[in-house]
């Protein structure tokens, strides 16, 4: 009987050690990679099993056997989540489970602002290590993800649609098309089709006059009205005369230097709205949904022309008229005065030795000439 109770008190022991080795083992911090950060890529459908092996070969956990443990304890067996993950410091099997228990996937946030052209939204897909500009321009050409869309596109200018994406690592630039089309095509729903066709317009078309309007403002309460003055204008044959489709125009053929000048109104493109009438053949940028609505409800309003107040606003008026005595007050009244201004300054910092040349930029921005919609006047 004493034999049989020190053997129970042994089994006792060792089962306490057992149980208190193991526990200090699953909440113990462990890190067994030697570099800065280490990611994990757990696929769909995985078991605890594979999810542990994995998460031991890459030194996150120190075995699979005690991270199935920590597994057990947890009751986290059924909500782990597949994914990317990334780890940075050593961590406790139950930290390393929470984490995976709540997805906290590795994600890279990459920004495509309104009123981008795809060369620019390219550089923003290249700056976050996606992958070349290059490979996003050449992607880009694939314009069967539009054809139910926009059977005429030859690329996809206008359907990537700007929105902030969460990507993983892996995103290249094949799959950010599908996802930039895809969120398009979500947002321009089947009623904003509709409401294109009882205007008249394709989609094209549509997304064309969206662009423009997107490129024009960036204040939400002028789009509707700016999205007027283009639909008025196409409506009575009046040419659009508008800025940023020389500037798509000028870019397209390697020529935009940062200014519009006079003889860049001369130039031959389709994109040209001051030598062709109508629309452009296309986008000249990715609109986003407020300057699509825009140009499916554009405002009840007459207006033919707008001016800038320099201040992201515009002032809008319905006669030629009423726009010179605008063009006077906003651009010309004004930049006089701030030159005026800028010399006044430079001649006190002369008086002190000190070189002045500020508002020399300002004799470049001149008045809009009659008729045109956009406040500039192409430099000499």
């Amino acid at each position: 009987m004493k034999k049989f109770l020190i053997f129970v008190f042994v089994i006792v022991v060792l089962a306490g050690a057992a149980a208190t080795f193991m526990y200090v083992r699953v909440n113990q911090p462990y890190r067994g990679y030697d570099a800065s950060e280490q990611f994990v890529d757990l696929p769909q459908g995985s078991g605890s099993a594979t999810i542990g092996q994995r998460l031991a070969a890459a030194g996150v956990v120190r075995d699979a056997s005690t991270f199935r443990l920590a597994l057990w304890m947890s009751s986290q067996g059924r909500h782990l989540k597949a994914g990317e993950y990334r780890f940075d410091r050593a961590m406790t099997p139950f930290e390393v489970i929470d984490k995976l228990a709540r997805g906290d996937v590795f994600v890279i946030n990459v920004t495509f602002p309104e009123g981008l052209t795809i060369a620019e939204m390219a550089k923003i897909f290249e700056s976050h290590g996606m992958g070349s500009a290059a490979s996003f321009v050449d992607a880009s050409k694939d314009a069967s993800l539009v054809h139910d869309l926009d059977p005429a596109a030859p690329d996809l200018e206008g359907y990537l649609f700007p929105e902030t994406y969460l990507l993983s690592r892996h995103t290249d630039a094949a799959k950010m098309m599908r996802l930039m089309v895809g969120r398009f095509t979500h947002v321009f729903t089947s009623e904003m089709r509709e409401a294109a066709a009882a205007r008249g317009m394709t989609v094209r078309q549509a997304v064309t006059l969206a662009s423009i309007v997107e490129k024009e403002t960036a204040k939400a309460e002028e789009r509707p009205l700016v999205a007027a003055v283009y639909t008025t204008r196409l409506r009575i044959g009046m040419p659009l005369q508008c800025d940023p489709t020389v500037i798509y125009a000028l870019a397209k053929a390697g020529r935009y230097t940062g200014n519009i000048h006079k003889d860049d109104l001369a130039l031959n493109s389709p994109y040209n709205t001051y030598r062709y009438p109508g629309l452009p053949p296309g986008p000249i940028a990715s609109p986003g949904r407020a300057s699509l609505e825009a140009a499916l409800h554009p405002a009840d309003a007459d207006y033919l022309y707008f001016v800038s107040r320099n201040d992201g606003t515009h002032e809008f008026a319905r006669t030629l008229e009423e726009h010179n005595r605008n063009v006077q007050k906003y651009q010309i009244e004004y930049f006089r005065a701030a030159r005026a201004a800028a010399g006044a300054a430079a001649g006190k910092a002369g008086k002190t030795g000190t070189a002045g040349t500020a508002g020399g930029s300002l004799g470049s921005r001149r008045s809009s000439a009659p008729g045109r919609p956009r406040p500039r006047r192409p430099a000499p």
